[in-house]
């Protein structure tokens, strides 16, 4: 990736430039936020009291520290535009704490080896197969009674999951969003890492190899995504910088009918964030499809036809679409479009 891509919105894999990523030096931090005074990297290597973070390229702050480790919490401390001092989590961070806390995990993806190379080679769109999905919110599928919250862990619900689909006659499972969100009751559909497995059934290691466990069984699994809004939770993506960075400044755009913050889908380093994080589910964790949640909102401003229609948003759509069909070929892309929206299901290419 680079700037240009990430700012003109072509970015698709964001995910390795940002974020904490492990090195022989120690463990890299980079974040952006263009208009921030000040940034430190506060954790548990240094007490949480605060390492200056340099500005690089374009709104990059970046330090790498040797003294950081796998496992280790840690924040982004932003002075903002405004003056604000807010402790956020990382944007790009692939793991985090279980609500109410809310730190970033550093993490180690590659520690884990899929071994489903032939149901990927196999795999298709299934345009001419039968298909039948199995919806699923994870901590209501079944409940461990020796579980405080009830919930069982990604890598003990495979099997669990696994013999429901093979008795039933499921051809796959569709995840509700597993993305981080601070409240059990949005089932996670306002999100605050976009790019962390939420830790309330495991780690991200653990959500591989329930995936693998799927396609070695012949089930294929479909993750629940949300490009559209996000939690207004101030440790998120809430004025970032202390500016709008990824919402819309107005408020009668910049609130969605759920209380959440609408992306503002005109800028670049918005669009970049999102199907980056699109493709990092595909790419990074093999699922075989997506399920994007209320396009309509993006189509139209706060989803009402009588508003009109987005250019911006549904430019978007179509951009993330025709991207991931290139980088995924056989992966599944479905939209859930409560409008009658011309084409809404068509190929780009043909729009």
């Amino acid at each position: 990736m680079t700037m240009r891509e990430f700012l003109s919105g072509e970015a698709f894999d964001c995910y390795t430039h940002f974020g904490a990523h492990p090195t022989r030096d120690g463990v890299r931090f980079r974040v952006y936020a263009p208009n921030a005074r000040f940034v430190q990297l506060i954790g548990e290597c240094n007490h949480w009291q605060g390492e200056e973070m340099y500005r690089e390229e374009q709104g990059c702050w970046t330090v790498t520290l040797p003294q950081a480790w796998i496992g280790m919490l840690y924040k982004y401390k932003i002075t903002g535009a405004d003056g604000s001092v807010v402790d956020h989590n990382d944007p790009f961070g692939f793991s985090t704490q279980l609500r109410p806390d809310s730190a970033s995990i550093v993490c180690d993806l590659s520690r884990f080896t899929f071994s489903d190379e032939e149901w990927m080679a196999q795999r298709d769109k299934n345009y001419n197969r039968p298909v039948s999905i199995y919806e699923v919110h994870l901590g209501s599928f079944v409940q461990n009674p020796d579980d405080p919250n009830g919930w069982y862990s990604y890598e003990a619900l495979a099997p669990k999951l696994i013999a429901h689909c093979k008795e039933h006659g499921f051809t796959h499972l569709e995840l509700l969003p597993i993305s981080e969100h601070p409240s059990d009751n949005s089932w996670g559909y306002q999100t605050t890492g976009f790019f962390a497995p939420t830790s309330r059934y495991g780690t991200p290691i653990q959500l591989m190899s329930l995936v693998n466990q799927c396609h070695q069984q012949g089930i294929g699994v479909i993750t629940d995504f949300v490009p559209v809004h996000f939690a207004i939770d101030a440790y998120g993506l809430h004025r970032f910088d202390g500016t709008p960075l990824y919402e819309y400044p107005d408020g009668d755009t910049g609130y969605s009918e759920w209380g959440s913050h609408n992306f503002n889908l005109a800028k670049g380093e918005t669009r970049s964030l999102l199907q980056s994080a699109a493709n990092y589910w595909l790419d990074v964790y093999h699922f075989d499809g997506i399920r994007m949640d209320a396009i309509c909102n993006a189509i139209y401003w706060l989803g009402n036809p009588d508003r009109g229609v987005n250019d911006q948003g549904v430019k978007f759509i179509q951009q993330m679409n025709l991207g991931l069909n290139r980088l995924h070929p056989t992966c599944m892309l479905m939209a859930e479009d409560s409008s009658d929206f011309l084409k809404v299901t068509a190929p780009v290419e043909y729009d």
